[in-house]
């Protein structure tokens, strides 16, 4: 174990992973230990951890300041724009998903951080890889904005590592399933809109077709794998660019069964939109064998385990027992 005490600094903190992620940290090293951050004016409850600062990761001049104040050792990168939303915005989300992880790494090089965790995704792989069982080392073929800037990361992070050892740790997150956090316009998105609308509505209309498969992860999960990551030993890891995870796949038919036996008067339509060329691109089904040997990588959700989970707990937040 490290011998320094460790202090985070946790980037898009107020996202998806990013809120989960922080209770978590906080839970660890205590609120006095985590700071985060994110573009939103500071308010009561904004976030578990001990600090917040407003701040914009593109100001490298005021995210160096921030590490120095408050002597940060470890970062989790998160502050990026998603799949759906950087096809809109491609330059900015170069911009966003790409120039703050470089300087990040040059602080590490510096010495002034000790460890960062920045996350990629499934939107990586792209056309002419097998769609089933996708392994740790194929050829990266993406099609999406958000896809080549995470493929572009995977290889500065081991850049980084490989000539100057710095110690950045990655994960090539499939679609995140959370009932806490809305999602934030990702392609996968339908797997968290279904249980909302299927609560509220009795009903949804999903923009992926029917027989589209998509590896995806619940929460609980991803936190956890992220955790195990950044706690492992720095000689057993043997990926520099991202780990693949591969958790459950299934289609959005296949989820709406499961729903059924939860809601069963539940029913589903399809009105596939622009992001299923972008799902088309992606692989069905992941390897992630190399994570389980490497630092031991499990799980603890699968379909039904998830499904149940999310409509127990959506129905207590949105008022509906």
């Amino acid at each position: 174990m490290e011998s320094y005490t460790e202090k985070i600094l946790i980037t898009g903190a107020l996202g998806q992973i990013g809120t989960e992620l922080t209770n978590r940290l906080v839970e660890i090293h205590g609120a006095e230990n985590v700071v985060a951050s994110g573009l939103d004016r500071w308010q009561k409850g904004i976030t578990s951890a001990g600090y917040y600062e407003r701040m914009d990761v593109t100001n490298t001049q005021l995210v160096r300041q921030v590490i120095k104040d408050y002597d940060i050792t470890t970062v989790y990168h998160l502050a990026s724009l998603l799949s759906g939303t950087s096809e809109k915005q491609p330059i900015f989300a170069w911009k966003l998903n790409l120039e703050p992880l470089l300087h990040f790494c040059e602080m590490a090089k510096e010495g002034l951080i000790q460890k960062i965790f920045w996350p990629s995704s499934i939107a990586v792989f792209g056309k002419g890889i097998p769609k089933e069982n996708v392994e740790q080392d194929v050829v990266l073929n993406p099609t999406t904005v958000y896809g080549i800037s995470k493929m572009a990361g995977e290889k500065w992070c081991e850049y980084y590592f490989d000539k100057y050892g710095v110690d950045v740790r990655s994960i090539r997150y499939p679609g995140l399933i959370s009932w806490k956090t809305p999602a934030g316009g990702g392609t996968t998105d339908y797997a968290v809109e279904i249980f909302y609308e299927a609560i509220e509505e009795g009903k949804y209309t999903s923009f992926i077709s029917e027989n589209t498969g998509m590896p995806m992860l619940y929460m609980d999960d991803a936190i956890n794998a992220t955790l195990k990551l950044m706690e492992a030993p720095k000689e057993s890891l043997t990926v520099r660019s991202s780990y693949n995870l591969g958790g459950m796949s299934f289609t959005p038919k296949e989820l709406a069964e499961e729903i059924k036996k939860e809601i069963p008067d539940f029913t589903i339509d399809y009105k596939p939109d622009f992001r299923q060329e972008i799902a088309d691109s992606w692989p069905a089904s992941i390897d992630d064998s190399i994570a389980k040997k490497d630092w031991g990588l499990t799980y603890d959700f699968g379909i039904s385990e998830m499904t149940k989970d999310m409509i127990k707990n959506l129905k207590v937040k949105l008022n509906k027992n």
